[in-house]
């Protein structure tokens, strides 16, 4: 099962914090500027169109009309806390979504078309933030260097060993949240990308 963050299998029935993706939010997340805000919102907390746009690098009235089209589909809300001025603040509803294998296989073409850009999406992301890091950790301590990893791994696996690896990373994971306060000197947010998929051999 695809996530975004927070890298969590649960959906919304044992976790409120992660939004189980439908046929009917997934067309609406389906668009690149739509993705990338909502990804925003989560890392970098609420904001306004136009902050928004200066960050993305995308006119205020692109952002505006899109974070309106992702609070039609429940994805971002007004913040109350923020908006007591002219500008409109945005929060993201959840702290992630999960998205079942379903709709790759889906009879409505739109659904498929809509899976597979939202998923080149995240790849994209994914590609875009390990470049970034690349160009920058000379610019990091060298406990981060020494810390950081870039692997890949080649094992023969069954569909449901698969599954029970992924599980198992994510448990993992998701065991790492909370121990370190927010304010804990040389502390920094880590970013984990998980890409598990078949090959052929010939």
């Amino acid at each position: 099962m695809p996530t975004t963050e927070p890298d969590d299998r649960a959906g919304t029935t044992e976790n409120p914090k992660v939004l189980s993706i439908d046929a009917r939010t997934l067309r609406g997340l389906a668009h690149p500027l739509r993705i990338r805000l909502l990804n925003a919102l989560r890392e970098f907390g609420p904001a306004t169109a136009s902050g928004l746009a200066d960050r993305l690098g995308e006119s205020s009235g692109a952002t505006s009309y899109h974070l309106r089209q992702l609070a039609t589909y429940g994805f971002v809300e007004d913040d109350p806390a923020r908006g007591k001025g002219r500008e409109r603040w945005w929060r993201a509803v959840h702290a992630g979504a999960a998205f079942g294998p379903e709709f790759m296989n889906d009879p409505d073409p739109e659904v498929r078309g809509a899976m597979g850009l939202v998923l080149h999406e995240v790849a994209t992301v994914h590609g875009q933030e390990l470049s970034t890091w690349l160009g920058t950790m000379h610019e990091w301590p060298q406990e981060w260097y020494a810390a950081s990893d870039l692997s890949d791994f080649k094992v023969r696996l069954t569909p449901e060993l698969a599954t029970e690896l992924s599980d198992k990373i994510h448990a993992l994971v998701n065991s790492y949240r909370g121990r370190v306060p927010e304010d804990t000197e040389g502390s920094a947010v880590v970013r984990t990308h998980l890409h598990i998929f078949p090959r052929p051999t010939d």
